[in-house]
């Protein structure tokens, strides 16, 4: 099963084991994790589940849609390139490893 480790802003890691199809958010949520807060409850709406997403996995994601680029732009902590929204980003064998950096706030 594929394994994402979630990057709290003080480095504390959390590796969390998440069935491939999963959204890196809905795993956050049922392991804990805080956070990712999730408002909208993964419609893309909120940009509550903001992560940096760590090189080498941000090329294995689809790219940012326009929905997500929007929402992207109304977070809390400062966008970067690496900036993605958790709800969007589904897990797959192929992101085994992947590591998402939470930011300072969400709200």
């Amino acid at each position: 099963m594929p394994t994402v480790t979630y990057v709290d802003p003080d480095g504390t890691k959390h590796e969390v084991e998440v069935a491939p199809g999963k959204r890196v958010m809905q795993a956050a949520i049922a392991a804990g994790i805080d956070g990712i807060v999730a408002e909208c409850g993964g419609q893309a709406m909120c940009a509550t589940c903001h992560v940096y997403v760590e090189t080498p996995w941000a090329e294995k994601f689809p790219p940012v849609s326009e929905e997500e680029d929007e929402m992207l732009d109304d977070t809390v902590s400062p966008r970067t390139d690496a900036s993605r929204l958790s709800c969007q980003l589904v897990v797959t064998d192929e992101v085994d490893g992947l590591i998402v950096r939470l930011p300072e706030d969400q709200v």
